[in-house]
């Protein structure tokens, strides 16, 4: 099933020898490096969210503008005459609000399809020109008044507004149907009215109701240059935004696999990261495992074991990390965390203390819930070490891990494993208790000690201080 799952990328392979082809080589410098052709259904959710909110953004500031302008209009005096058979311009502004309103409800709701953005561009575009042309009619005046009306500039505004969209194909329908449109406004002006004439003098175009052609053709060159600029500019800033959601996405989904403390390290890392760099400091190292836990799997589905490993992972993490604790890794039913490691921390010997207590209790409680609802349970059991530790990289170039090493380590290990021969919950040596003792740890619990011990695998014989099992738990 594998090769059901192929993703193409633009680019990724040779472009084929096309017009097609060799015309998108052509314009990857303009265009900028291509992204993926295929983007997973998540990343393509969010840009449509980010484009649903930016097109509301966008409404609400032509609903503004429409004010604004209504406000102005009202407040200005009219150099019309009083008689004239209409006013274009509060027609235009109340059919333009009606349009504009029900964008904004369909915005709001969701349900903007594409097809309606694009003829809400023409329509914003059409509007202004269908305004514009009116002005002759409103004015009694050859047609060629109209072209001289500084209100084209507002198209300017209308096209820039869609960059907002993140939709090139917005900016170009805009732009296309603007300079069209200006191109039959000015065919109307030349071809239809008979009052209209056409001068090369700039002087006489810009005192009479003469038509000067280069004038009108640099205003279409304009709108069509803008156009282009926006939309490429577009075009490079939709990639980027693609590539900084793919991201974006990508680093949240891999920072679930790290520590909150190690994700944030990563990203901070101010030089590539290399196997075989670390820090000493001084930690506490927790080990926690299940008791039994082998035995159980082999009796129920894999089903319900991974719904035991989660619910008990679940707890413990939580224990762990209200007490400022790190998780390190995840070793089947086993769980090793530190406190201090990732993170300097003066009290990182009592916040471990504090952790064992909570995850011990953590562990007998959900202990006992499966027993009252007739579920299969097991044990929590832990130990926890102090002391110096290398907190680092280990890996090669193509697969790192943050983790830390050193003795406490293997001796917590080795510590959780003695738990059985003790039959306790929880071993922590007598110095790490004394350490965690002085930086404020007061046991909330009934430690008992156990002097002399000599542990599997460690050379010296340890004074420990032991947790016993609860009657339900054991």
């Amino acid at each position: 099933m594998a090769s059901d799952l192929k993703v193409t990328f633009e680019g990724s392979e040779r472009p084929p020898r096309t017009l097609v082809g060799m015309l998108a080589r052509g314009l990857r410098p303009v265009l900028g490096p291509p992204t993926p052709a295929i983007l997973p259904p998540r990343i393509e959710a969010n840009l449509r969210r980010e484009q649903q909110s930016c097109e509301i953004l966008i409404t609400l500031v032509q609903i503004a503008a429409i004010a604004t302008f209504a406000f102005l209009y009202a407040l200005t005096p009219k150099a019309f005459p009083a008689d004239v058979p209409f006013e274009p311009v509060p027609i235009a502004l109340v059919v333009y609000t009606l349009f504009t309103t029900i964008r904004l409800i369909m915005a709001m709701t969701r349900r903007l399809p594409f097809w309606f953005l694009v003829l809400s561009m023409i329509v914003d575009i059409l509007v202004l020109l269908v305004t514009i042309w009116s002005f002759h009619l409103q004015y009694e005046a050859p047609a060629a008044i109209y072209l001289k009306a500084p209100t084209l500039m507002y198209v300017f505004i209308l096209i820039a507004l869609r960059t907002l969209s993140f939709e090139p194909w917005l900016i170009v329908v805009g732009g296309v149907t603007a300079a069209i449109g200006w191109l039959l406004l000015l065919g109307y002006a030349v071809l239809i009215d008979e009052r209209v004439m056409i001068t090369r003098n700039f002087a006489d175009y810009v005192t009479s109701h003469m038509v000067l052609l280069g004038a009108e053709f640099d205003k279409i060159v304009s709108i069509l240059m803008v156009t282009a600029i926006l939309a490429i500019a577009l075009v490079r800033s939709r990639k980027s935004l693609v590539r900084a959601v793919t991201e974006h996405q990508a680093a949240a989904d891999l920072s679930r696999f790290f520590a909150p403390e190690v994700a944030g390290r990563i990203r901070e890392t101010e030089h590539e990261l290399r196997p075989g760099e670390a820090d000493t400091r001084q930690a506490a190292i927790l080990f926690v495992d299940l008791r039994g836990f082998t035995q159980l799997s082999n009796s129920l589905p894999p089903h319900d074991v991974m719904a035991i490993l989660s619910e008990y992972q679940e707890r413990i993490v939580m224990a762990v990390r209200d007490h400022g604790g790190s998780i390190d890794k995840f070793m089947g039913d086993g769980i090793l965390a530190s406190f201090g490691a990732t993170r300097p921390s003066p009290g990182f010997a009592a916040d471990g203390l504090r952790a064992v207590e909570a995850v011990v209790q953590a562990g007998n409680d959900w202990y006992a819930e499966r027993r009252r609802a007739g579920l299969e349970a097991a044990g929590v059991a832990c130990a926890l070490t102090t002391g110096s530790v290398l907190f680092g990289t280990v890996g090669d170039q193509q697969r790192l891990e943050y983790t830390v090493l050193g003795e406490p380590v293997n001796l917590a290990a080795k510590l959780e494993k003695y738990c059985k021969v003790e039959q306790v919950q929880a071993l922590v040596p007598r110095g790490s208790m004394q350490l965690a003792q002085e930086q404020g740890f007061v046991a909330a619990m009934p430690w008992g000690s156990r002097a002399g011990r000599r542990v599997e695998g460690f050379g010296e014989s340890l004074d420990l201080e032991a947790l016993d099992w609860p009657q339900a738990a054991g």
